[in-house]
């Protein structure tokens, strides 16, 4: 069955289903939030939060696009409704503050290790909307058309701010490692 099928069964009372989808999406939704976050405990939440408000909101599921969009549109929400809520105790873009672990596994290179761990410091200073955009089409292959449909805007506009969303990660990365731009 396709994710559109099945949650048209979930919508309908065989809530069970959701299960299935569970395990599709979970490793995907995962990371997109552990990208937004940097913590991997707050993100493992935000995942079953977003399951949760499925569950709960599946009465408004009309199924008139990708399944997956519906779904990242609840993460988006899951994930502002957490900051909001924590306002008070974290600045937004001080939330990196418990970062991802940069440790290089056994297999790879002290460059590359260097490398990535750059590019997510990079990352994590971007400011939150180019954070996403970049997360939605670079790691979750998003396409733009998907991306402008969730962000309820034109295409053209995705295509602006992922260029400059790029542009600024680039100028980031380049201060990081001390090359000129």
């Amino acid at each position: 069955m396709t994710d559109n099928e099945l949650m048209e069964e979930v919508r309908n009372g065989r809530v069970e289903k959701l299960a299935v989808l569970f395990e599709r999406h979970h490793v995907r939704l995962f990371n997109f939030l552990l990208r937004l976050t940097g913590n991997r405990n707050m993100s493992e939440d935000l995942v079953q939060e977003v399951f949760c408000r499925i569950l709960k909101y599946r009465a408004t599921y009309r199924g008139t696009s990708k399944f997956s969009l519906w779904m990242y549109q609840i993460a988006r929400n899951t994930h502002i409704d957490y900051l909001r809520k924590k306002k008070d105790e974290l600045p937004l873009d001080e939330q990196w503050d418990e970062a991802i672990s940069r440790e290089p596994t056994p297999s790879e290179s002290v460059e590359q290790a260097h490398d990535i761990a750059l590019v997510q410091e990079a990352l994590s200073r971007l400011p939150l909307k180019k954070r996403e955009i970049l997360i939605l089409s670079r790691f979750q292959n998003l396409k733009y058309r998907e991306i402008a449909e969730l962000l309820d805007c034109h295409i053209g506009t995705v295509k602006a701010h992922v260029h400059r969303a790029i542009k600024d990660l680039r100028k980031i990365y380049m201060d990081l490692s001390g090359e000129a731009v």
